[in-house]
């Protein structure tokens, strides 16, 4: 971590170990959410009508599901931003160890908060206010998409594939 305290670091410059060790976590990154995008797809689905009737209850498949209450949604809330906010730091440093251009890397760190804010706070829209917040989920899972994919390819292709 003390790499990180001069502004010149940059992650090619780095030694094997600490490449091997940030790509071993970048590697857990990708599994924990592509596990989360299948869980989401699989449980939710992406669409407007998916979206409500998860979270307002309907039929999803022939299953029934149940409107979300306050205490489920608390409970991801609090799990999200632990979880996502860590992994937001950890991201957003490596991200900025790259070579990109210093608009690419505040767009993307940027898009990335955004779009974590946007779905924490899409949920709890959806449930008590109103289900047109169902396309703002949609539009910040796809910028969560976006932002991560960017945020963990960038910092690989950096350290493992950028001509020294």
């Amino acid at each position: 971590m003390k790499n990180f305290a001069y502004p010149s670091f940059r992650l090619q410059d780095s030694s094997l170990e600490t490449r091997l060790v940030y790509s071993l976590f970048l590697l857990f990154v990708i599994a924990g959410l592509v596990t989360t995008w299948i869980l989401q797809f699989q449980r939710i689905g992406f669409s407007y009508e998916r979206i409500v009737a998860y979270y307002l209850g309907g039929e999803i498949n022939g299953q029934t599901s149940f409107a979300k209450n306050f205490n489920v949604l608390l409970e991801e809330t609090h799990f999200h931003t632990f979880i996502m906010g860590i992994t937001f730091l950890v991201l957003s440093h490596l991200f900025i160890a790259t070579s990109l251009r210093r608009g690419a890397k505040w767009f993307f760190i940027l898009l990335t908060f955004v779009a974590n804010i946007a779905d924490m706070a899409g949920v709890w829209l959806v449930r008590y206010i109103s289900p047109i917040f169902a396309y703002l989920l949609m539009t910040a899972w796809i910028g969560l998409w976006l932002g991560y994919l960017a945020m963990i390819f960038a910092p690989l292709y950096e350290m493992w594939l950028r001509p020294r």
